[in-house]
């Protein structure tokens, strides 16, 4: 699932949580202890694979994708990559495009750092903190070839919506960031989250830059084939449906924008 950050006494610093995940809007505390070969991920792999968001307040540079991966390549964020099964499935598909994956739970992302290493995977970098910093201070506008997330908490409770990652405001944010033609790839199981999702995306004002749905999949150049994750597997068991999203960023129509100025 996105966005299950973990907590564990080397993370006890409040001034440290605070900056790394100063948000409680999008994601759910998850506890949660790595095991020695996690450990061994983390030293040995996340000083040159991960970066953590600054913990001074201070705002993040922009990422610059290129030194960090070491290559020019269309870039894609997935947003909440979870145990990142199919983070690894879908960059070894995709060597010619450059993967960053942002979750919060450290767990999976140490398990994602295993499988970047066995499987010799070259294109994947990692992020961890809340993916709304990332999205305003670390990506630049129309810069991103693709956007996935992959079945977002869902924060089923009335009171708790306002907490859901996929606001409006956060989708014309995604939308901004997208180049032309590029793709937001969303997926849910939650049936009462995959009816608000489809009323943002109705509702979004088409004055800004936003994203329409792409009507020829197979013009996407990004791959839209995702592996069967236990979490899905469990949805489809239980008989819960997977709604899935494929848009593409599209410019404020000039109507649009003289309507508005009228």
């Amino acid at each position: 699932m996105v966005s299950n950050p973990e907590s564990s006494p080397s993370d006890a610093d409040p001034v440290d949580n605070a900056r790394r995940y100063p948000r409680v809007t999008s994601f759910r505390f998850r506890r949660g202890a790595l095991t020695a070969g996690q450990q061994r991920n983390w030293a040995n792999l996340w000083p040159t694979m991960g970066r953590d968001l600054r913990v001074d307040g201070q705002s993040e540079p922009p990422l610059d994708a290129a030194t960090w991966f070491g290559r020019q390549a269309p870039t894609i964020l997935e947003i909440g990559s979870g145990t990142g099964i199919s983070t690894a499935a879908m960059a070894a598909d995709e060597p010619e495009l450059d993967v960053v994956a942002v979750e919060v739970y450290q767990p999976g992302l140490a398990q994602l750092l295993g499988l970047v290493d066995r499987g010799g995977l070259t294109n994947v970098r990692l992020i961890r903190g809340d993916a709304m910093v990332v999205l305003n201070e670390l990506i630049e506008p129309s810069s991103l070839t693709g956007i996935r997330v992959f079945f977002p908490d869902p924060w089923p409770k009335a009171r708790h919506h306002k907490r859901r990652l996929l606001q409006q405001g956060t989708i014309e944010l995604m939308a901004d960031r997208l180049k032309p033609g590029g793709v937001l790839h969303i997926a849910t199981d939650h049936a009462d989250y995959a009816e608000w999702i489809t009323e943002v995306l109705d509702n979004q004002d088409t004055t800004k830059t936003h994203v329409v749905a792409l009507g020829d999949v197979s013009r996407a150049p990004i791959s839209l084939e995702r592996p069967t994750t236990k979490f899905e597997g469990r949805a489809q068991r239980e008989g819960r449906d997977v709604t899935e999203y494929v848009f593409t960023r599209a410019e404020a129509t000039s109507a649009a924008a003289n309507g508005a100025e009228s």
